[in-house]
């Protein structure tokens, strides 16, 4: 388990069932863009956990959580306006 984790493999599946969710949502009525908006900041914190796991250098830990704060933002600011 610990080389699994240690792997980045965890974080792989995470993001999978991430896009299945985003498939399923829009397949059920949900408009895409919304689906983009509400899940894209969610990709980006695993990207971070996938980096921090799989021992980058610090950068490619902060970058996708620096980008993430503006994408939720994006996302509430979109939810407001819907």
């Amino acid at each position: 388990m610990k080389a699994f984790f240690a792997s980045g493999h965890a974080v792989d599946i995470v993001l999978l069932f991430m896009v299945l969710e985003a498939v399923w949502l829009i397949v059920r009525g949900r408009a895409a863009l919304a689906v983009i908006f509400m899940l894209l900041p969610g990709v980006f914190m695993m990207l971070a956990l996938r980096a921090a796991l799989t021992g980058a250098d610090w950068y490619w830990i902060a970058l996708p959580l620096t980008v993430s704060l503006p994408l939720h933002l994006a996302d509430l600011r979109h939810r407001r306006l819907a």
